[in-house]
C-alpha cells in the first residue's frame, strides 16, 4: 500500500508542479473555460495531496503507539489513542478511495447497458432462474430510479427465459453493473423436485456498454444475414400474424441478435442492428482484455463464460460473490432489488487503495 501511495504522491506532485507553472504564467486567462477547470483540478489535487500525508502520518503515529500497548501505565491511554487514530486513518482513507476511482475510473461508467440473460445447464430449473435474475435486476432498476427496454424474450413451457436481452437507461449504470457479467450458479430444490433434493443449475449474465454511434464498428452489408419471422408471446393477433420480429447473423463472427418486441419490422431491425454492433464492440473488448491479462481470473466483469461470480444458495438464504470472497445471508433482500450490498464492495475492491 505505501509504495502505491507513494507512486500516487509523486504523480500528483508532478501535475501540481505542471498546472502551477501555468496558472503562474502572464498569459494564462482565467475566463476561459478549459483553464477554470484546470484551476478546480489544481485545488482538488492539492486537497487530495494533503489526504495522502495525513493518512500516511496518522499511519506512522498509529505505528508507534502500538509498539507501546503493553506498557501497564500507559494501557488506556495507548487504547483511546489507537481508537482516535484509526477513525482518522479511515476517514482519510475514504477521501482516498474517492481520488482512486476519480483517477481510476472507465470513462464507459456513465454509459447505458444492453443487459442479456441465458439459461445455462440445468434445464427448466436454469430457465427459472434466469426469470429470477431478470426480476431481481428489475427491482434494483427501480430503486435507482433507472428505466428498462425490452428487446428480446425467449421462453420456455414453465414460463422461464431461455434468453433475455433488455436495455437499462439511467445514471452510472454501467458503472454499477459492469461486473454483473459472468456466471450466476443458484443451489436449490426445484419446484419439479419430489425428493426435496438441492440441485445446482446456472446462468450466464452479459453487461454490454451502450457505446455512442459513432464509436461503434461499421458492419458491411454482405456480413449480415437478416431473417424475418412472427413474433411469440404477448401482444395480441397481431404478434401471431404479421413478420415483424427480427434475426441478424453477423456471419464474420457468428454472432446473432434477436429483436421481436416493437410492432414495426423497421424498428425491430433497427434496434437488433444497434445491439449487434454492441455485441461486436464488446467481443473486441474481451479480447483485449483476454490478450493483456492472459489469465482468466483478471477479467472481472468481463462476460466470459468460464466466470463464475456468484452462488445464490436459498435453501441457506445465503450469496456468495467468489471474486472478493464475500458471503451475506440475505438472499431474498437481494433478489428484491438491494443489489447494493454486492454492488458497493465490487466497486470499492476494484477501486481500492
Amino acid at each position: 500500500m505505501i509504495n502505491k501511495i507513494n507512486f500516487n504522491l509523486l504523480y500528483i506532485n508532478n501535475k501540481i508542479k505542471k498546472i502551477s507553472k501555468l496558472l503562474n504564467n502572464s498569459s494564462f486567462n482565467y475566463n476561459n473555460q478549459e483553464n477554470l477547470n484546470l484551476i478546480c483540478e489544481y485545488k482538488r489535487l492539492l486537497k487530495t495531496k494533503n489526504y495522502f500525508n495525513n493518512f500516511i502520518k496518522y499511519s506512522s503515529e498509529l505505528k508507534d503507539v502500538k509498539s507501546l500497548i503493553n506498557d501497564k501505565e500507559l494501557n488506556i491511554l495507548v487504547k483511546d489513542e489507537i481508537i482516535r487514530l484509526n477513525n482518522l486513518i479511515n476517514y482519510y482513507s475514504n477521501k482516498l478511495e474517492k481520488y482512486f476511482y476519480i483517477l481510476n475510473r472507465d470513462k464507459k461508467d456513465i454509459l447505458n447497458v444492453y443487459l442479456e440473460i441465458h439459461s445455462g445447464t440445468g434445464g427448466n430449473e436454469a430457465s427459472l432462474f434466469a426469470l429470477d435474475l431478470f426480476r431481481m435486476y428489475v427491482k434494483y432498476v427501480e430503486l435507482m430510479k433507472w428505466k428498462i427496454k425490452l428487446i428480446n424474450v425467449q421462453e420456455n413451457s414453465l414460463n422461464g427465459y431461455k434468453e433475455i436481452l433488455f436495455k437499462i437507461i439511467g445514471k452510472n449504470v454501467y458503472r454499477n453493473l459492469k461486473f454483473e457479467s459472468g456466471g450466476h450458479r443458484v443451489q436449490r430444490v426445484p419446484k419439479t423436485e419430489s425428493q426435496g433434493r438441492v440441485h445446482t443449475s446456472t446462468c450466464i449474465v452479459a453487461v454490454i456498454p451502450d457505446i455512442p454511434s459513432r464509436k461503434l464498428p461499421i458492419i458491411n452489408n454482405e456480413d449480415i444475414k437478416i431473417d424475418t419471422f412472427r413474433s411469440s408471446g404477448a401482444g395480441g393477433q397481431h404478434v401471431n400474424t404479421t413478420n415483424s420480429a427480427v434475426r441478424i447473423t453477423h456471419l464474420p463472427t457468428k454472432i446473432v441478435v434477436e429483436c421481436q418486441q416493437e410492432r414495426s419490422q423497421h424498428k425491430n431491425k433497427s434496434r437488433a442492428l444497434e445491439v449487434l454492433k454492441a455485441r461486436i464492440y464488446n467481443l473486441e473488448l474481451n479480447k483485449r482484455h483476454e490478450k493483456e491479462y492472459n489469465n482468466k481470473k483478471k477479467l472481472l466483469g468481463s462476460g466470459l463464460r468460464w466466470d463464475r461470480n456468484r452462488t445464490y444458495n436459498f435453501t441457506q438464504n445465503r450469496i456468495t460473490d467468489h471474486r472478493i470472497n464475500l458471503t451475506l445471508y440475505c438472499l431474498n433482500d437481494i433478489l428484491n432489488g438491494k443489489l447494493n450490498l454486492l454492488i458497493d464492495p465490487l466497486i470499492k475492491n476494484f477501486y481500492k487503495i
